[in-house]
């Protein structure tokens, strides 16, 4: 098992690079995509939809983000990229996600709510999923390094929880959710991606920091909002009877397994990034 999660995680690693830096832009947003796509099918497990269905949602959420692209590539990295135009079409996308991960997810996870039936989980998996696809592609437009640098935050998290939680963990963070989770887990997380934000500044964007008092405030947010997406899923894994959210990834689960945290993250970055350079 050890043996394949590395070979996943290296391949994983190199086919992530080579996409971010050798993709044209447009081509990054077709390949997103697609993913999105595979992500769609994945949310259908979380809704305990038949076979049947998780393939129709999968197909529909792969379709609709390749017609975004299609439609609309001044705003998903195609010829004549605007930003001001990039701004007045995602900020429909991002404001809402950013309020449902800051205000609602918090409380949603303290009363362990279910997806809300078909309608709802359909609406709440639009919620996760086209902000992301959306930040995702837009992000790029700063360039390969500096969306690197921005997932890099959350790896920081995962990096800083794991070790700090497996030295000092005692007191469990949600057991209900997911048990391996700890306070002192959080705490170092918190620590972890302040240290990195602020060594990796240089490479961020300048929304995030006009200050370093406003800059470590942000990053202590993302790594909240890190938190709550990763609990988020490991709660929706748990109602729907899931491991993983599939197994496409040997011994790495799905798509929403590697961007859980991501999905919570990256909406408020392209916000922050997209209005303050319009």
């Amino acid at each position: 098992m050890l043996k394949t999660r590395v070979i996943t995680a290296l391949s994983l690693l190199a086919a992530f690079l080579a996409a971010v830096f050798l993709l044209p832009p447009i081509g990054w947003a077709w390949l997103i995509a697609v993913l999105s796509g595979v992500a769609g099918w994945e949310w259908g497990g979380f809704m305990q939809l038949a076979r049947r269905g998780r393939i129709a949602l999968g197909v529909t959420v792969g379709a609709v983000s390749s017609l975004m692209v299609f439609l609309f590539p001044a705003v998903m990295g195609g010829d004549g990229w605007n930003e001001a135009q990039a701004w007045e079409f995602g900020r429909w996308l991002y404001i809402p996600a950013v309020i449902f991960w800051s205000l609602l997810l918090p409380f949603w996870l303290w009363r362990r709510w279910p997806l809300p039936g078909l309608l709802g989980g359909l609406l709440i998996g639009a919620l996760v999923l086209f902000p992301t696809l959306l930040a995702f592609i837009q992000l790029r437009q700063l360039g390969a390094w500096t969306l690197v640098v921005i997932l890099a935050l959350v790896w920081a998290a995962d990096v800083a929880a794991y070790f700090s939680g497996r030295t000092f963990g005692k007191r469990k963070l949600a057991p209900n959710i997911s048990p391996g989770k700890t306070w002192a887990g959080a705490w170092g997380a918190v620590v972890g991606v302040l240290a990195y934000g602020f060594l990796a500044q240089a490479w961020l964007p300048a929304a995030l920091r006009p200050n370093a008092a406003v800059f470590a405030v942000v990053l202590v947010l993302l790594t909240v909002l890190s938190i709550v997406g990763d609990l988020f899923e490991s709660l929706l894994k748990r109602q729907a009877g899931l491991k993983d959210s599939s197994n496409v990834l040997p011994g790495h689960g799905g798509v929403l397994d590697r961007i859980d945290s991501q999905t919570s993250t990256l909406p408020l970055v392209a916000l922050l990034w997209l209005s303050s350079a319009v």
